[in-house]
């Protein structure tokens, strides 16, 4: 069941962070659009209908292992993701691509992370939030700048697009599972002056046949991400 705090503790962090000036930028999609680029033991997970497919660009800042001292890295990171359940009915999150600035990231392609290293940004001026990035070697790129607005009480599907608390990838034909610990988000509402992205495309989706649902927050400063774990899928090799 998606909750609006973490579902879990996690008491060994692999990593630890502060994700900063995200913004949520949601569209829906129908299901099997979506369920056509998900991998075997994994489902669409839907609301009102529809599958939803989040671009979030955001600050990875201060990340550094537990007990390491020092401010951390702080880089630039978008995220193209759905939401999708396992067989079980556990809740969770499938990065159709993650663009990052830091190439260190890259080390986590070892469990299936679909990390592509780019040119990225994060800038303020005023009142506006703007993100850029492209793909080194000439590939997919975006352009966003928003306006946040007043804090948002955040509403079902609010809570449903935003709190998540594990994602999956696959490697070598098995499911991974990373958890993640982090207090509530503080959710701001937002208007959008730009948005260009050739991502969806990318990955093989449409363009968005609906306007995007907007979210922006300042962000959260107490994440804990968990060692990524192959799961079990319950088949026996002969």
């Amino acid at each position: 069941m998606v909750a609006y705090g973490a579902e879990q503790r996690v008491r060994m962090p692999a990593l630890r962070a502060r994700w900063l000036r995200q913004t949520f930028v949601h569209w829906p999609f129908p299901a099997e659009t979506v369920q056509a680029l998900l991998p075997e033991g994994l489902v669409v997970d839907g609301y009102d209908g529809a599958a939803w497919v989040g671009l979030t660009p955001f600050e990875m800042a201060g990340v550094r292992p537990p007990g390491v001292p020092g401010a951390g890295l702080t880089f630039a990171e978008t995220n193209l993701r759905t939401y999708v359940r396992r067989g079980d009915g556990q809740d969770g999150l499938w990065f159709l691509s993650i663009e990052v600035s830091c190439p260190l990231m890259l080390a986590a392609r070892a469990v299936g992370a679909p990390y592509h290293p780019g040119g990225l940004s994060v800038r303020g001026n005023g009142d506006i939030v703007s993100y850029a990035g492209v793909r080194w070697g000439g590939g997919p790129s975006y352009r966003l700048a928003v306006r946040p607005g007043d804090p948002a009480q955040p509403t079902e599907r609010d809570v449903w697009l935003t709190s998540r608390w594990r994602s999956y990838t696959r490697r070598f034909g098995t499911l991974w599972e990373t958890p993640v610990e982090h207090e509530p988000w503080p959710l701001a509402e937002a208007r959008v002056d730009v948005l260009e992205e050739t991502l969806t495309a990318a990955v093989g989706l449409p363009s968005p046949a609906a306007e995007p649902v907007v979210h922006y927050s300042q962000g959260v400063r107490h994440v804990r991400l968990g060692a990524s774990r192959p799961l079990r899928t319950g088949r026996r090799r002969r």
